[in-house]
């Protein structure tokens, strides 16, 4: 599949209907390979061009993963897992609430794994939600679906070696947004707080803002040091210098938006003045258009200044 088309589909399934895609909509999941990417000698990534980035971390205790995609997609991951370890999948962590991360919730619970993910991921998992982007009303998750342990600031798996310690990032790209960070093995997994190639996907209807997902990538960055490997929600395995560049691309376009806001400047007004124009080339990937991106921090600064 092209990478133009993957975050289409991405924010088309994922928000549009968090457990499955509808069939006018779904890529042909028969047709999605998965890549894996090595991180270290017991922790993986899994990618496609559809879905939000897996982490799998395997070693005596079984087997735990960050997210899980679609549902379609689970005996792909199944089979691509059983290549690592022989072991069972016993915790499957959400990042956040959205179908392209949480859509195998379903088949990986009936199998046994225990779901975890902060409190807002269950409710808005349990309630219809309705697409800040499409405007269509995404149902209520099935009961199998949800996550049975949650929690509010933060929460440590103790498993293979290594603390994998959840931290509740709060109105970032949503309101139930958490990043892994395994402290032993210096690897963290951002979630949707953090794209490569893309500008980002704030949720405002799910809780999401501009200045929150600041923050995350702040508090991010002081973890991290030149050694960390850092896994996007979307996008190729990175690190500091990586997330840095993508903060340093959210604060100069915010600087720039926030300017014109304080100068009462228009919405036609600001999209007119091109603030991404420099980051354009790298940034305007397969779903905004920089006029789109912009206009959407322009409505969510804007609301935050009131």
């Amino acid at each position: 599949m092209k990478r133009k088309n993957w975050l289409t589909i991405v924010l088309a399934c994922g928000l549009c209907c968090a457990g499955t895609a509808s069939a006018q909509q779904q890529p042909d999941f028969s047709k999605v390979e998965l890549k894996v990417t090595k991180v270290t000698d017991n922790i993986y990534m899994l990618s496609t061009p559809v879905a939000g980035n897996i982490g799998v971390s395997i070693g005596a205790d079984g087997v735990a993963i960050i997210d899980d995609q679609f549902a379609p997609l689970a005996p792909k991951i199944r089979a691509a897992i059983a290549l690592l370890s022989d072991k069972p999948i016993r915790f499957v962590i959400n990042t956040h609430w959205h179908g392209d991360h949480t859509g195998a919730n379903e088949s990986f619970g009936r199998n046994g794994a225990v779901i975890v993910a902060q409190g807002n991921v269950r409710k808005r998992m349990s309630a219809k939600q309705i697409g800040s982007i499409s405007g269509r009303e995404t149902p209520a998750s099935p009961d199998g679906a949800l996550p049975i342990i949650t929690f509010a600031e933060s929460a440590t798996l103790h498993y293979n070696g290594d603390d994998l310690e959840a931290t509740h990032l709060p109105a970032a790209h949503t309101d139930g947004d958490v990043v892994i960070r395994w402290r032993q093995a210096n690897v963290i997994h951002m979630g949707d707080t953090f794209f490569i190639g893309d500008y980002p996907f704030v949720d405002n209807n799910s809780g999401g803002t501009y200045l929150g997902l600041i923050a995350a990538t702040e508090w991010a960055l002081a973890i991290a040091d030149d050694s960390s490997r850092i896994m996007p929600g979307h996008g190729p395995l990175s690190d500091k210098r990586g997330l840095q560049e993508f903060h340093d691309m959210l604060v100069t376009v915010r600087e720039r938006i926030m300017k014109m806001i304080r100068q009462k400047k228009t919405l036609e007004q600001v999209v007119a003045a091109k603030p991404t124009a420099d980051f354009d080339a790298k940034w305007a990937g397969s779903f905004w258009k920089p006029d789109q991106w912009v206009g959407r921090v322009y409505v969510d600064l804007r609301r935050a200044v009131r």
